[in-house]
This record gives structure tokens, sequence and C-alpha cells, in this order.
């Protein structure tokens, strides 16, 4: 990995030392670093549109070039910005962009989520005529690229981007950070959901941890997964594609397994149930407070009140966020009952349970299950 202090060092020499993004596993000694010692001139963003926008609003209140960290999957959402705001053809606004490389060549053997997005991480940079250095773990390189970045964006107006391969600017050592501040852990909150709903649930898991831990857990119980949908890939879709199924199969209980920094990222799609008939949809957010897949970075999980947000979108809650096993039973009988979507904001402590490997599993033939069990 980079010395990461030189990183900062190089980019703050070049007048670079504002930073907004998504934190990702390849970037997060870069995150990880910018996190201690950046302070509010570092923004974990709600996506990485949000973070081209937020860039852009500092560089037309500083003129000082910000640079937009994200993971390749994240550049999706930055091609609405990049293209109808600070293209040059229209506000000209310069910043460095910083793309965590999952899925080059065969990085990520049984990670097909990410086969894709590696082919055509640095295509969609040339569509949108975006420059770009890939990174090397070699520090004076590293120098040689902020100088020819900056140069560029100083003197064409323009985005230019940086792309981190595996290790460059990652720490191989991410730690299990547990903390305290609820009793449950994501684990033990998703085995109460299971026990506690009926046997033909419908799940859908969002990425990260909770698809890691939904598939672990019928293992551990000795369960099929033909009920599960596991969103290994798309943060921030989990709940829409649970919605999706519930309209479709109203005689089937769905259920959202969802993240607070996943949630967040397309906030918008809770605002559906006010628009659709759904009583056999349950959101629960698992909210720890945390971008914890990728190093567990603050999100503001634990700052928002959830509750009232769902149901101004018109949900049915409990009035307000459940912290203990009892108190998530308490919830899942009585909005079992609603004749709405209901959500549950189930607020949970940081960390793994146990430890657990990565999933490798055959991804059609899940998915086929699927669907054959919602058509069978």
């Amino acid at each position: 990995m980079l010395d990461q202090k030189k990183v900062f060092d190089c980019l703050a020499q070049h007048g670079v030392s504002y930073f907004a993004g998504v934190p990702d596993s390849y970037l997060n000694g870069f995150c990880n670093y910018a996190l201690a010692h950046c302070g509010d001139r570092n923004v974990i963003t709600a996506n990485e549109g949000n973070a081209v926008a937020l860039a852009a609003g500092h560089y037309l209140a500083t003129k000082e070039i910000p640079l937009v960290y994200m993971q390749n999957s994240g550049e999706g959402n930055t091609v609405n910005p990049i293209a109808s705001l600070a293209d040059k053809d229209v506000y000209a606004v310069p910043m460095l962009l910083l793309i965590g490389w999952r899925g080059q060549g065969n990085t990520e053997p049984n990670h097909p989520q990410h086969k894709l997005q590696g082919e055509i991480t640095t295509g969609l940079l040339d569509l949108l005529h975006i420059p770009y250095s890939v990174l090397d773990d070699d520090d004076s390189k590293f120098a040689d690229a902020v100088e020819k970045a900056v140069k560029y964006c100083r003197e064409e107006r323009g985005i230019y981007a940086f792309i981190a391969p595996k290790g460059v600017m990652a720490d191989p050592d991410k730690p299990n950070n547990v903390d305290d501040v609820y009793p449950m852990s994501r684990e033990e909150a998703i085995e109460v959901i299971l026990d506690h709903m009926p046997e033909n649930t419908i799940y859908s898991a969002t990425t990260g941890r909770a698809t890691r831990e939904l598939f672990f857990l019928r293992e551990k119980r000795g369960e099929g997964k033909e009920h599960d949908f596991l969103n290994v890939g798309s943060m921030g879709h989990a709940s829409s594609v649970a919605l999706g199924i519930a309209l479709s199969r109203p005689d089937r209980p769905v259920v959202a397994l969802d993240g607070d920094s996943a949630a967040i990222m397309h906030m918008g799609a809770m605002t559906m149930v006010s628009k659709v008939s759904a009583p056999n949809f349950l959101h629960v957010i698992l909210n720890n407070g945390a971008h914890e897949s990728v190093g567990g970075q603050p999100s503001a999980g634990h700052l928002l009140d959830w509750t009232k947000m769902a149901e101004a979108c018109g949900y049915a809650t409990m009035q307000h966020p459940v912290t203990t096993k009892e108190e998530l039973i308490e919830a899942i009988e009585k909005l079992k009952k609603v004749d709405r979507a209901a959500f549950i904001d189930c607020r949970i402590h940081k960390g793994l349970a146990r430890k657990l490997p990565p999933i490798i599993f055959d991804h059609r033939e899940a998915i086929d299950a699927l669907i054959d069990e919602l058509n069978g």
C-alpha cells in the first residue's frame, strides 16, 4: 500500500485538500486516513453522484480542486452530474476522481458482480472524456501522477481520474471493530426476524454483511436459500427489489434486510410505498451507523430519525427505533398485521457476531431457485 501520509502530503502540496465520496474496501487506507486527519474537509456522502455535486459546490466557492473517491461500482452514479454539470461544455468544474478498481482482470473470481464493472471501468472514463492514470504501489510514481493530473485540471478546467488496483490504497488487514452502543448484532437481528416471520417469507438482503450473514445463517440453521435474494451488488436497491416482488406476489410476505448506508444511498426509494399498496412488505433497516463492509467509516444512520421519515413516506411503524431482541419481536408481531407496508429502524452495534468467510456460490443457480420458488 502507498504511504498514506505521503499521499495526502503530496495532494496538499498541489492544493488538493478537500475530499468527498463513498468509502471502498480497495481505498480503505485512503478513506481511514482522511477520516482521521481531514476533519470537516472530508465528507462521506450519500452516494457518488452526491459527492461529485458537493465537490462542484466546493470548487465554485473556493476555486480549490477537490477529490472525489469511490468504488468503481459507483461510477454509474456519477455519470449524470459529470456529464451535465461538471463537463467542460457545461460549467467546466475541475476535480480529481479516485476509483477503486474492483474486478480488474481476475482479481475477484468468486464475485461476478464485479466482473463487468471491472471490465468497463476505464471505458466509462473514455466515454466521459476523462483522462486517467492507473496507480502503482510506488510513492514517487504517485507524486508524478498527481503533478500531471492537477496540471490538467487547472489548465483544462477538466476532470482527471486515478484508478487504484487492489493493494495500492488498501490495508489488507481490515479490523472487526465492535462497539457496544446497542446490544444486538446484525446477525442476531436477522435471526430474530427469521424466527418470527412466516416460513414462506421472501428476503431481500442488502449488499455486504447482511447478504453474507443471511447466507451463513441459512447454513447454520440447516435451511435452504430458495427464499433469499442476495443483493451482492447494486448498493441501495435491495428494498426496491423486495418491493417489486411484494407487489407482484401479494400472497407472500417479503422482507427487505436493508443497511443504513445502503438506504441512504437511494433514500428516494422509500417514497414509493406512498403510491402503492403493499401490506405484505416489511422494510427493516439494520442500522449500525457505519459503512461496515468497507472499513467501518461512519454513516449518518444513527443521526437520522428513520421512523419519522418512514411515516412521512407512508409506512406503518412502531413510532420509535427498536434496540433489543424483545422490542424487535414485538415490532414484527405487531407490524405483520397492519394494512400497509411496514418499517423498522433496528439499531444494532458495529462489528461481526462471528468471523465469516466470503460468500462463494453459483449466482445463476441461486436466482433460478428463487424464481422457481416464486413461480412454482
